[in-house]
This record gives C-alpha cells, sequence and structure tokens, in this order.
C-alpha cells in the first residue's frame, strides 16, 4: 500500500519541464506540449470551444475563455482541475491580465461590450460599451490603457482602465483580429483579417504612423489574413500568423517591411514564443498542429499533432521547486 500511495504521489506531481498550452476549439480540450521532448504530455477537458488561453503571473492559474459556455474558466494547471468560473459576459473570445494581475480585460463579441472582471472577488466591475464584434484585447506595459478591437467597426478602441472610459477611437482597416503594444508602450500595432494589413499607432497620440504589407509569392492575396502576432524579446521583429496563408511573416518592425516568409500548418492562428525565448510554437487550426519555429534561424522544426482546430496558445515555465 505504501507503494501504491508513492505511485500516487509521484503521478500527481508536474513534470519539471516547460510547457506551452493550446486550446483545440473543437474538442474542448487543452493540449500540453513538453517543450523539451516536443510531445503532448497532457490534454485536458474544458468548456466547450476554448478560445483565448493566459496565466496568472505566478502561474498558479490558468485562465481560459470557454466562447460557446459564456465563461472564463479558472484551472488549476498542477492538476486540471477548474476551480471556478468567472462572469466573463457572452461569448468572451480574447481577453488580457492587467499588469495588476487582478484584472481581466474580455473582449464580448456579441453584446459589442468589453468586460471588466475582479479575479480575486470574481465579480464584474466595468463594462464598456464599443464596436460592432470585439476580438482582440491589449492593456499597456504601464497598465494605463486598455485596447478593444472590432471587426465589424474596423476600430480599435482605446480605454483609460482607471475611469474605464473611451477616450478614443482609430480606424484601421477590415476585420481587426488582435492587437499589441510594444514592450517600452510606445506603439500599438492591430493586425487586420480581411484588410491583409497590420496598422501602427504611436500611443502618445493615438496617431496613425504606418503599415505592414503582404504578399507571399504564388499565394492569392486574399488568403493573406494577419491575425495574432508577437514582438521578439529585443522588440526587432514581429511574427505574423497570416490565417490560410499558411505562413508565418517576419516583420522589420523599425522599417516595417517582411523580411522572411515562414511555411507552418494550415490556418495558422495565433503564436508565442517558449519560456527560454529560443522557439516559436504556431497554433494551426486546420491542420490540427502546432508548428515549432527555431527563433535563431526563422526555421520551422517540426510539427506537433494536438487536437481539433488548435487556437490560443501559452507558455507555461517549469515550476518553481
Amino acid at each position: 500500500m505504501k507503494y501504491l500511495a508513492c505511485l500516487i504521489t509521484l503521478a500527481a506531481t508536474p513534470a519539471l519541464a516547460d510547457e506551452a498550452w493550446v486550446t483545440n476549439e473543437k474538442d474542448n480540450t487543452i493540449s500540453v506540449i513538453d517543450i523539451a521532448t516536443q510531445e503532448v504530455t497532457r490534454t485536458i477537458e474544458t468548456g466547450e470551444r476554448p478560445r483565448g488561453i493566459t496565466f496568472s503571473k505566478d502561474f498558479s492559474r490558468v485562465y481560459i475563455c470557454a466562447s460557446d459556455s459564456n465563461t472564463v474558466q479558472v484551472m488549476n494547471p498542477e492538476t486540471g482541475e477548474i476551480l471556478n468560473d468567472l462572469p466573463s459576459g457572452e461569448d468572451p473570445e480574447q481577453f488580457v491580465l492587467h499588469p495588476d494581475d487582478r484584472h481581466l480585460y474580455i473582449a464580448n463579441e456579441n453584446d459589442a461590450v468589453t468586460t471588466v472582471v475582479d479575479v480575486q472577488d470574481r465579480k464584474v466591475v466595468a463594462q464598456i460599451d464599443v464596436g460592432i464584434e470585439p476580438e482582440g484585447m491589449a492593456v499597456s506595459p504601464d497598465g494605463k490603457v486598455a485596447i478593444a478591437t472590432s471587426e465589424t467597426t474596423s476600430m480599435a478602441h482605446w480605454i483609460d482602465t482607471a475611469t474605464h472610459q473611451l477616450f478614443a477611437n482609430t480606424l484601421v482597416d477590415s476585420r481587426p483580429r488582435h492587437a499589441e503594444f510594444t514592450a517600452d508602450g510606445a506603439q500599438l500595432w492591430v493586425s487586420a483579417e480581411i484588410g491583409g494589413t497590420i496598422t501602427v499607432f504611436t500611443t502618445a497620440d493615438q496617431a496613425e504612423v504606418g503599415k505592414v504589407h503582404f504578399a507571399i509569392p504564388g499565394v492569392n492575396q486574399d488568403l493573406i489574413q494577419p491575425v495574432g502576432f508577437r514582438f521578439s524579446p529585443d522588440g526587432t521583429k514581429a511574427y505574423v500568423a497570416l490565417g490560410p496563408a499558411n505562413h508565418v511573416a517576419v516583420v522589420n518592425t523599425q522599417t516595417l517591411e517582411v523580411e522572411k516568409y515562414i511555411l507552418v500548418g494550415r490556418r495558422v492562428w495565433h503564436l508565442a514564443f517558449s519560456p527560454d525565448n529560443s522557439l516559436i510554437f504556431t497554433t494551426n487550426g486546420v491542420s490540427g498542429d502546432v508548428t515549432v519555429i527555431d527563433a535563431a534561424t526563422d526555421e520551422p522544426v517540426k510539427s506537433i499533432k494536438v487536437g481539433r482546430f488548435p487556437w490560443g496558445v501559452a507558455m507555461r515555465p517549469t515550476p518553481a521547486n
């Protein structure tokens, strides 16, 4: 019996490895990938149609947008247990955790609002009217500004996080899907899926300062649909998922020119750097896999099969001993 108890204890102990967590929206699961072995080690059930995913600052909780369950689930990442649901508003798509580690800003696509939830009190503290079909969410590094992008209105909405009031609305190209601030907070980048561009704004005055355009030889322009993207740790590059074009673009952040296109799986949605920044993991919805890219060479090195229609991805560093 002591031996059996020991085995159970070992099985419950999390592996000491960096992990990539991938939401599979048609399987209602998360695939957990061991970054060292680049293999799926766990499959965890979630609510319906999981999309956005992010961790708390100490990685003790993982937040999951269960879109068709109309909730944000809070999970213990070591056990996979759902700790509680948050009052997210209807059809949460994407969200972002404020630097205070307490407030989630959630895009509610069906309600045309941004919902702000206190994750400690599990209460809605504000609902902010934005444009039609909000999807992308971002918060500035200093926590003072939140952004919601509305797909149908084709705008980025600038929110004062102290007052929860809009203070600017800026036009972008058709169907904006994702927004990111640069690490210094000086710029905001917004991708437009149908417009096929990324628009760059200066944060101080919300002025448009440039656009990124894409063109892949042999690929129909209509298929080049920028969605999720990430900046390299040094800020010199942006890696952009181009949807049904099945490529990731490597963009020079100074010139706004594309330096390279990387072939990945089918219908690439989002991507994230590994905790040590050496690898990039992309979620490829139609092919049901994750492409691993070597960040030093910008070359794909492996494809990992996950669930059906992987969408979001978030990283969990090695758990502390």
